[in-house]
């Protein structure tokens, strides 16, 4: 009995130990940076039309709210690049800081234009940051038109027609924001709002998996490979935060950052903090 007794009382020690330690450190913030692709490579299911990065109100606005990201000092800046390129990623930072990087002329189209670059970068470089970590992961499977092939075998119009309508209505409204001549700070708050947020999580949890049969898991399958290549993301980004480091910044398309704002909420190391408190 006296063991037991012992035993009990340690534990509660311990317990109110861990409690006190995770009292004592904040969470890390991420600022949550959903963005749309600058270069827009037309890879992505909706097709949307083109934002022309480089006119001279955008220059502006990427200076502005690149100053305000400084204003916000995160210790860290996370980009959708893959991971294991990193040195690719350093080589060509290196030659951003330099003030070589826009005269290279092997450079695409897509290097130049790239949210990464133009804003992560910019970014980066004002805060005196040596480093931008990549922490994109790709391999994962999205058999899209297979999906769609199983929900047609399995009369499940109706479910097929809802993909096709949410994906329209985004490119619908994306255009729309275009058409209008919305500006950069305007379209990524479009992106960054709660209510185009719950539409994507519903499109995968809703939709697409409950695609399939009885015994075929097709939209399952397709949902939870979207959700791992997230999770991996995180947990990638969440390798190289460390207790020093009281504010962070991921810069994801928008999709990303729903799901990854989803994850986090409930995580006790890890605080989202919306573009908006920022910009405003």
């Amino acid at each position: 009995m006296r063991k037991i007794c012992c035993f009990v009382f340690l534990l509660c020690i311990s317990f109110s130990v861990i409690a006190q330690n995770s009292e004592q450190r904040k969470p890390t913030e991420v600022l949550l940076f959903g963005t749309f692709h600058f270069n827009n490579p037309g890879l992505d299911a909706a097709k949307t039309k083109s934002f022309d990065i480089e006119s001279e109100q955008s220059q502006a606005e990427l200076d502005e709210i690149t100053d305000k990201i400084k204003v916000y000092n995160p210790s860290k800046i996370f980009v959708e690049w893959e991971y294991n390129e990193q040195e690719e990623l350093d080589s060509l930072y290196d030659l951003y800081l330099k003030g070589t990087y826009f005269e290279n002329p092997e450079l695409s189209d897509f290097y130049k234009k790239n949210e990464i670059f133009q804003l992560a970068f910019r970014a980066a470089k004002k805060l005196g940051h040596h480093k931008v970590y990549a922490m994109d992961y790709t391999d994962v499977n999205f058999p899209f038109d297979s999906l769609m092939k199983v929900a047609q075998k399995n009369n499940q119009s109706a479910l097929q027609n809802e993909i096709m309508q949410t994906i329209e209505e985004f490119s619908a409204s994306f255009d729309a924001q275009i058409d209008a001549d919305k500006s950069l700070k305007e379209i990524l708050y479009f992106l960054n709002n709660s209510s185009l947020r719950q539409k994507d999580v519903a499109l995968y949890t809703q939709t697409i998996n409950e695609i399939g049969s009885i015994d075929n898991f097709a939209g399952a399958y397709l949902a939870s490979e979207w959700y791992r290549r997230n999770l991996y993301m995180l947990s990638i980004m969440q390798r190289q935060v460390t207790n020093e480091d009281e504010k962070v910044m991921i810069l994801l398309g928008s999709s990303h950052v729903t799901l990854i704002n989803e994850i986090i909420s409930s995580h006790s190391r890890l605080k989202g903090v919306e573009l908006q408190k920022i910009l405003n």
